[in-house]
């Protein structure tokens, strides 16, 4: 079962757009993997999307921490999301000394980027995105792999470069 979702994002607002639509479209459990090349646009769409969600505050890249929590407010439900940036680790060893694997506990919202680096002990994405750097713009792919990722799949209301 893999459904998926295409566009050309022209700039970094369309980025941003894709951000704050992926934010309406969200769920607890989802664990969403992006992958791109450094500079794609993977921190620039999980800030959009968390500023979407309505956390006020700075997003910055968890790159040197690994990993950054925030606090969303879902249907009136207060929601952990959880941005992961695995760039830095040198083994997936250390994901399961670091705890996170409890951190994908079908409450929580998990978006890790560099999921390749855990691949091993990382569970499995429910959605993946695809980022890559087209022209002045980015390509971009997201694919379901679970009932719960077509399911946002299907929420996702979002037209590119309108």
């Amino acid at each position: 079962m893999t459904e998926h979702f295409t566009a050309h994002l022209h700039d970094e607002a369309g980025t941003a757009a894709l951000g704050a639509a992926l934010a309406r479209a969200l769920a607890p459990g989802l664990a969403i993997y992006l992958h791109g090349d450094l500079g794609a646009g993977k921190t620039a769409l999980t800030r959009a999307l968390l500023h979407a969600a309505g956390h006020a505050g700075h997003v910055k890249s968890p790159t040197y921490t690994l990993s950054e929590p925030y606090t969303v407010q879902l249907d009136g439900q207060s929601v952990n999301v959880i941005h992961f940036d695995l760039y830095r680790m040198g083994s997936a060893e250390e994901f399961l000394d670091a705890g996170f694997r409890e951190d994908f506990d079908g409450r929580n919202i998990c978006i890790v980027e560099w999921p390749e680096k855990a691949e091993p002990v990382l569970p499995p994405a429910d959605l993946n995105v695809y980022l890559n750097v087209a022209g002045t713009g980015r390509d971009v792919e997201l694919q379901a792999s679970s009932e719960l990722g077509l399911s946002c799949l299907h929420r996702l209301k979002f037209a590119p470069n309108l």
